[in-house]
């Protein structure tokens, strides 16, 4: 991939520049131009970056397989009879039809429908349907060469469970990536083998750059979020703060239970968020069994451009974030315990659960709010969105979660990958 041709070539197409030299400010325009949502889909998602496309937990068999995305990409997520995890453009190499279009199961081989070309577990063409023709006549010629036209594949690498793709030779291998800092956040959370608990499915109406912001957005957590606030997940005097990947890129926010600082800006901005009325009919499910040795109750990490790594309580998950078209994205949330849980953890997770999803008490709201800025954006897309919390640096926060610095964050490893 001649990735920099192609950056310049996107960017003169798009006539577009970045109106400051900070990324403090963003133009509307990138949530509702659909020349800038294509440019993004060979920029970034096929671009140098890490990519979730599952939990190893989900294919434990030589034969199983998944399937997902990139971007817009579709792929395929398999394990092939030595044990070797593979991921492969799902794209059969002669029509472009899908070959695999149920969403898993078990094969020793993939076939695609539409002309029964045959492809092996590492995408390797193995059959051609008629290939020497029929009677003599008709078939392939002997300039085709079968070896080069199997299934484009992906570079994968896991980490601590947890499947990442990229389709670029040029991404830095994993823990480069996200940097050590952080991955030593990631060894926090998922200390065990993963056990998979459910799944949920959310599409939000906006751009996916919307959602990607939210989950960088550790400003929000405490005014948004009713559940959040009144019962003392995430309160703005609770300890915690933000990490970053040296980049910026990637992000940690998380937040602590302890004493509460002696803050009264909660109640003299009479934040609406915080509702002493409200209680809950079975508080159990807020009980937080302290399973990773220490008191953190909400902990978010992404990995640029669109996972999310969640610790919310004992309530444990991976999301990817796939979009699917300029105003539309969808949300994928996978739902973990470890492989070593009893019963009554297990039922404590599931109790948990009901926290995230589409209608999860934490996580509705996020669910529109992106949609109300998506419908404004499209007012006048020349206007810009402000981010001055924490100032216009990009650095990491110890004992505040008041900046958008994560944000600014995620919007440099846009620029970087788009080349604007």
């Amino acid at each position: 991939m001649d990735t920099p041709a192609l950056r310049e070539s996107d960017a003169r197409a798009l006539l577009f520049a970045w109106p400051s030299e900070d990324t403090s400010r963003v133009p509307f325009q990138v949530y509702t131009d659909p020349a800038i949502y294509e440019a993004e889909q060979r920029l970034i998602f096929q671009g140098p970056t890490w990519n979730l496309l599952g939990v190893e937990a989900e294919i434990p068999n030589p034969g199983d397989y998944k399937t997902t995305h990139v971007g817009a990409a579709p792929v395929i997520l398999l394990r092939d009879e030595t044990g070797t995890i593979n991921a492969l453009l799902n794209r059969c190499a002669h029509k472009g039809s899908l070959v695999c279009y149920k969403p898993c199961g078990n094969a020793r081989e993939l076939t695609c429908v539409y002309h029964n070309w045959v492809y092996d577990l590492r995408g390797k063409l193995t059959g051609v349907a008629f290939k020497r023709g029929v009677g003599g006549k008709g078939g392939l010629t002997e300039e085709f060469d079968q070896n080069q036209h199997g299934l484009r594949r992906l570079r994968v690498e896991t980490y601590r469970g947890i499947i990442f793709g990229t389709f670029s030779n040029e991404t830095p291998p994993f823990v480069d990536y996200i940097g050590e800092e952080l991955a030593a956040c990631i060894d926090r959370v998922m200390i065990k083998p993963l056990k998979v608990l459910g799944f949920h499915s959310q599409v939000l109406p906006n751009n996916w750059k919307l959602y990607a912001e939210n989950t960088k957005d550790s400003y929000h957590a405490s005014l948004l979020h009713v559940f959040h606030n009144t019962f003392g997940i995430v309160r703005a005097g609770m300890g915690g703060g933000i990490k970053l990947s040296p980049n910026g890129w990637n992000h940690l926010s998380w937040t602590e239970r302890g004493a509460l600082a002696a803050d009264q800006s909660t109640s003299r901005e009479k934040v609406r968020s915080l509702n002493d009325q409200y209680k809950l009919a079975d508080p159990a499910m807020m009980e937080h069994k302290l399973e990773l040795g220490d008191q953190v109750t909400n902990s978010i990490q992404s990995v640029f451009p669109g996972t999310v790594i969640q610790q919310i309580h004992n309530c444990l998950a991976v999301r990817q974030l796939v979009p699917r078209g300029v105003d539309r994205s969808e949300l994928l949330w996978t739902i973990l315990g470890f492989e070593d849980d009893d019963a009554a953890m297990l039922e404590h997770r599931l109790k948990s659960n009901n926290l995230v999803g589409p209608a999860g008490f934490i996580s509705m709201e996020d669910g529109c709010v992106g949609g109300w800025v998506q419908h404004a954006a499209g007012a006048d897309p020349t206007a810009q969105t402000i981010m001055p919390m924490g100032g216009r640096t990009i650095e990491p926060s110890e004992g505040s979660r008041v900046t958008e610095s994560a944000v600014r964050g995620f919007w440099k490893g846009w620029r970087e990958c788009m080349g604007v």
